[in-house]
């Protein structure tokens, strides 16, 4: 049970467990109070109520009474186990009861005066046997079919919305839509405290069911039309106003499946979390690119969710098979799931109500739309850019990393989005033809990377049977190559630079051969110099021999004579000169 304040007081609510509807009504349906649903026709207001009623008992320990005037219980009960819901099983134990009321229009005259006293005790009988919380009332036109006086009508419908909230029950009550009004009589509107419109609608060939609060007693809510999907686990609402600016952010990367790209952004890819949009004309690899980005999440062990609008699963599968990856493996371990489906099977709401319902079930950290353009075949412009611009908030929201391709036109601008969400993307990554001397390539750059460094140059872009390649392209000269141009000309130039090369080593060799020669000269200079060496060293040294030997020859003369040596014949001679002088 929530409880909601309003002017000082408190209102108690009953939460439905119908998902997105209690979000919206900020906590359930008024406590003790009739809700009225109208709508026309196939629009879901019983399953609406019975949904209301299950839920009731299942989650919160609310027996409810479920009374119909146009099905049988058992009618009831065919119609309802393909939604899960088994209603023999909850009436067996205690916690739902069915009551039948059949009125045939013919068999209802106005005679006299008319009440629904009958219908009160058969309704209290109801509620007092499960002591019931919840009562749903299927649908109330069917009590008046017969009558034609509007003041009788009005009375009595006063009466039972009174009855109902006398009893303190959390009632709803269903009513076909009027002509020009919400509901029949165009009176139950004002009795009720909660007014729920459900309106199933067919534009331009494509259906969508939407559901609107009309008022809230007591409350404020959520004052938009919002979409809703019926499915095989019941009704999905889904709020359509954006998300706050307040999500989290992370300062995470993760790979883009391609080494090159990593290099130029940064070094290390894409932010976890952020939005990135791949651009181009058709063939230009942007599924190619799609894939390899699921594939890198799934070899770090990340959920991709991957939704397709052009190619089947087992299309994609094989096609991609060419260029190296094998996502087969993926989806059997359960880390790669997709959803494939024509853009109009059906509206936009129902498109953004089935992203919302298949993330929350598969909880992707990796989220693939191929190609959001298809999307504009279910709206307009304006609606495709609201529906893109909610499914990034909530993706945002829950850090989910959210890769994104969109087919351009040739003749047209390449930085332009026809859903017009460039503000929204944190990445675009735009694939560009290059034709050039007869062919068509491929060319890939960053427009934009917000909060990091990326690169500005182009790099052309390779399929190949190994995946994705970049390679720099030839801008040389004033041109710009790729393909065989730039092949051709790559080439050319590794000819020159071999010949180059050659020419630089036939010099080097020269070089040596002189180096050699001249190492080899001052070698026999140096040996021959060495050669002078050692025997003028060798001539000094038998000299040096020669004048000890004649001076030990004088000392042992003078020791014969046994006298004092005569000095040297040199220095006699040399005294006679200086006497001559003199």
């Amino acid at each position: 049970m929530v409880k909601a304040k309003h002017d000082g007081a408190v209102l108690e609510k009953s939460q439905t467990g119908i998902k997105g509807l209690d979000e919206i009504t900020k906590g359930g349906l008024p406590k003790g109070r009739p809700t009225l649903i109208c709508g026309s026709a196939g629009c879901g207001k019983t399953l609406f109520a019975m949904e209301f009623l299950m839920r009731g008992a299942m989650n919160y320990g609310e027996p409810g009474v479920f009374m119909t005037f146009e099905e049988t219980p058992d009618d009831l009960a065919k119609n309802f186990i393909s939604l899960g819901f088994d209603l023999h099983g909850m009436i067996s134990r205690g916690l739902i009861a069915t009551d039948h009321v059949y009125l045939e229009r013919s068999e209802v005259e106005e005679t006299g005066e008319y009440d629904l006293e009958g219908l009160f005790i058969r309704l209290g009988s109801a509620i007092d046997s499960i002591k019931a919380k919840r009562v749903v009332l299927d649908t109330i036109e069917a009590l008046f079919s017969g009558l034609s006086n509007a003041a009788i009508i009005r009375a009595e419908l006063r009466r039972l919305f009174h009855w109902l909230k006398d009893r303190g029950v959390t009632a709803i009550v269903t009513g076909e839509s009027g002509d020009k009004l919400l509901t029949r009589y165009g009176l139950e509107e004002y009795v009720a405290d909660c007014v729920i419109f459900l309106d199933f609608r067919i534009e331009e060939q494509i259906s969508t069911r939407r559901l609107r609060i009309v008022k809230y007693r007591g409350s404020s809510h959520g004052a938009d039309e919002y979409p809703f999907l019926i499915d095989e686990s019941g009704l999905s609402i889904l709020p359509i106003t954006s998300l706050g600016l307040d999500y989290p952010v992370s300062l995470e990367r993760v790979s883009t499946g391609i080494p090159k790209l990593d290099a130029m952004l940064d070094g290390k890819g894409f932010y976890r979390g952020s939005t990135i949009l791949v651009s181009g004309t058709a063939g230009n690899g942007k599924t190619s690119m799609s894939a390899t980005f699921a594939d890198a999440a799934c070899r770090r062990g990340e959920r991709c969710l991957y939704f397709a609008f052009e190619e089947s699963p087992s299309q994609i599968i094989r096609n991609m098979e060419s260029i190296g990856l094998d996502l087969s493996r993926w989806v059997k371990k359960g880390l790669l799931k997709f959803h494939s489906a024509r853009p109009s099977l059906y509206g936009l709401e129902m498109h953004l109500v089935t992203f919302h319902k298949v993330i929350d079930v598969f909880g992707p950290q990796v989220f693939v739309v191929d190609p959001i353009s298809n999307l504009s075949v279910a709206g307009k412009i304006s609606e495709v850019k609201s529906i893109l611009t909610r499914l990034i908030d909530h993706l945002k929201m829950k850090k989910i990393t959210t890769f994104l391709t969109e087919l351009t036109h040739f003749g047209g601008s390449l930085e332009h989005t026809s859903e017009e969400i460039s503000s929204l993307i944190d990445t675009w990554l735009l694939l560009r033809d290059i034709e050039l001397n007869g062919e068509r390539n491929r060319g890939l750059y960053i427009l934009k990377s917000r909060g990091m460094a990326h690169s500005n140059q182009i790099q052309e872009f390779l399929l190949t049977n190994q995946g994705i390649g970049l390679i720099d392209i030839y801008t040389g000269s004033g041109e710009v190559l790729t393909g065989s141009a730039r092949v051709a000309q790559e080439a050319k130039e590794k000819a020159s630079e071999l010949a180059a090369r050659h020419e630089v080593e036939h010099r080097l060799r020269a070089q040596e051969r002189k180096r050699k020669a001249v190492e080899e000269k001052i070698a026999a200079l140096r040996a021959e110099f060495d050669a002078e060496s050692e025997e003028l060293h060798l001539i000094a040294e038998e000299e040096q021999k020669r004048q000890a030997a004649l001076a030990e020859d004088r000392l042992k003369m003078a020791h014969l004579r046994k006298g004092k040596p005569s000095a040297p014949r040199t220095k006699h001679l040399k005294k006679k000169r200086e006497r001559r002088i003199r």
